[in-house]
């Protein structure tokens, strides 16, 4: 979106009570997601524009008990309805700039974004301080519950050559901030673009 945080916290302050009800079908797209990302039992995973919280629970069934959940978010709005759906239960809500993370460098195993990408004002250097809480060889997942052609059409617009989501744009993006791509999806079903962190 833009520099101005502001506006995205406006923008999405304004949905956030009703927005699972906008979407009410996405969850097993989310699970999905998780499921590809591999994490193990013990692992330490982030939800980077966490929103309402709807990854918080697959990420915590997949790194169990022992494991740690940080859902982090911009907007007040979108981690008060991610309280008042008990999804805090499943990871620690905290409310901070995905750009500036309160985070030790190598503290994590995987990050988690859906949605995110768009949304980042300065995209390569966003995505390298997610690189930097991330150990080398850690995962990251870009992820959208629809992809790039539906999404379009249901913001009644057309796909450009600069959407970052293109695989063109996106794979060296991701190179440039300290990632590697291994996979990448884009069906009307999903966007699921995955990258290894870098040593």
């Amino acid at each position: 979106m833009a520099d101005d945080h502001t506006h995205v916290q406006e923008f999405f302050g304004a949905r956030a009570a009703d927005w699972d009800t906008r979407f009410p079908d996405d969850d097993p797209a989310y699970a999905a997601a998780v499921a590809d990302l591999g994490l193990r039992p013990g692992d330490a995973v982030l939800d980077a524009g966490c929103g309402t919280g709807r990854a918080l629970q697959p990420l915590r069934s997949a790194v169990g008990p022992q494991g740690t959940v940080i859902g982090a978010d911009l907007t007040p709005a979108m981690l008060n309805a991610a309280a008042r759906a008990g999804r805090g239960d499943s990871g620690q809500l905290l409310l901070t700039d995905v750009a500036r993370l309160p985070l030790r460098a190598e503290s994590l195993d995987a990050v988690f974004a859906a949605g995110l990408i768009a949304h980042l004002p300065q995209p390569e250097v966003n995505l390298r301080e997610l690189a930097r809480v991330v150990r080398p060889g850690g995962k990251l997942a870009l992820f959208h519950p629809i992809g790039r052609a539906a999404l379009a059409a249901r913001q009644g617009r057309q796909i450009t050559d600069d959407d970052l989501r293109a695989e063109p744009n996106l794979r060296p993006l991701l190179a440039g901030s300290g990632w590697r791509m291994i996979s990448y999806v884009d069906e009307d079903a999903r966007f699921l673009a995955l990258a290894v962190r870098q040593d």
